[in-house]
């Protein structure tokens, strides 16, 4: 089933500012809270989407991939569709939003208290694709040393606040007694200490692994573009929530052909009498090699459009052309023959330039190329 508009599922305009994201979210987030919801799959599904859509949508960053590319722009776990994040992520990272009176009362989820869980640290790699992997889209597997949890270590229940993850204090003032709660800096607020650790692990019972991970990168991505690997960061201590693996795309020089957005350009250059003559040339393309003819009379300038041989749309609306410009080589150095020939066609009407008016001016064709 396709994933729905994350402005509409929030029920805001593209135009909506950060505020009224996060108001519109609030909202949703009460409408479908499992608690107001009891054993309701529907409610649920309502709410985890309302949550993977204000992940993307309040991050300036990925609201700018999203308004761009679409949905395909976090294909490889973007959002919690992708990384199968449950009820207690969503809790643990917008727990903030169901403060000012509502977290409270619904189970200790979101502002209302109780264990936290944690999260690992993102990690940032670089992927250099060819223009070639580009078109066609293509899985990586790369190397990634990240910090998990070293086989051995356990945990126990911190003493501090008994595995409430609160701390709970109360102070006499002239209004009364006061009740305040906070986060147990024991533990971090996770309810939990390490018990048991192995000599190789660090403070937090973790180290570092090396891990293969395998990528599948869309075709159609451009350079610099951030894909994101759910899960697939730093891991947390006490079992908490792993980082997430931010993939940035880089895109190598092809030898022979330039891209401009889903367009390809390739210069084709030819002799002076293939110009005259006409002629067919083998070129390159992104799906191999293809040939194309060139007819006789043909003018240094003319630009010949091969339709869907450019790149596909990262989101999914067809294909780009690849332009090929046509260059007439005129040579720098003469036979004395050579010369001869073009001394007596100097004159020649069969030479003599006579522009047709359906011939485009320079900017004519630029104008063309980029309508």
């Amino acid at each position: 089933m396709a994933k729905r508009d994350y402005y509409e599922v929030l029920g805001v305009s593209k135009g909506a500012s950060a505020s009224e994201i996060k108001k519109a979210y609030r909202k949703k987030a009460i409408e479908f809270h499992p608690d107001k919801n009891p054993d309701n799959k529907e409610a649920e599904a309502n709410f985890k989407e309302a949550a993977e859509a204000y992940e993307i949508l309040s991050d300036a960053d990925k609201k700018a991939r999203y308004d761009q590319f679409g949905h395909q722009a976090f294909e490889n776990g973007g959002g919690f569709g992708g990384g199968g994040m449950n009820m207690d992520d969503i809790f643990s990272q917008f727990g903030d939003i169901f403060g000012g009176g509502f977290g409270g009362g619904f189970s200790g989820f979101g502002g209302g208290g109780g264990q936290r869980r944690t999260k690992g640290s993102n990690l940032r790699i670089r992927v250099r694709l060819t223009l070639e992997e580009i078109a066609n889209g293509v899985e990586k597997k790369v190397k990634v040393k990240r910090r998990v949890q070293a086989p051995g270590t356990t945990y126990k229940t911190c003493t501090t606040c008994n595995g409430s993850g609160q701390v709970t204090r109360i102070a006499n003032t002239i209004l009364g007694r006061m009740q305040t709660s906070s986060p147990c800096t024991a533990c971090g607020g996770t309810g939990q200490i390490i018990d048991k650790k192995p000599g190789d692990a660090d403070s937090q019972g973790l180290k570092v692994a090396e891990e293969t991970v395998a990528i599948k990168i869309p075709a159609g991505v451009v350079d610099g573009m951030q894909l994101k690997v759910s899960g697939k960061g730093n891991e947390a201590p006490g079992h908490g929530i792993s980082g997430d693996l931010i993939v940035v795309i880089e895109e190598e020089q092809h030898k022979d052909l330039q891209r401009e957005g889903d367009n390809l350009h390739y210069d084709l250059y030819i002799s002076y009498p293939e110009a005259v003559l006409g002629t067919s040339k083998e070129i390159n393309t992104v799906t191999g090699k293809v040939r194309i003819k060139v007819e006789a009379g043909v003018q240094s300038g003319k630009i010949l459009r091969l339709r869907g041989k450019g790149i596909p749309s990262i989101n999914g609306y067809g294909k780009g052309d690849l332009l090929v410009h046509v260059n007439v080589w005129t040579p720098k150095t003469l036979s004395k023959q050579q010369r001869e020939f073009f001394e007596t066609m100097k004159n020649d009407e069969h030479f003599a330039p006579k522009p047709e008016s359906s011939d485009k001016s320079f900017f004519e064709k630029v104008k063309d190329m980029f309508s």
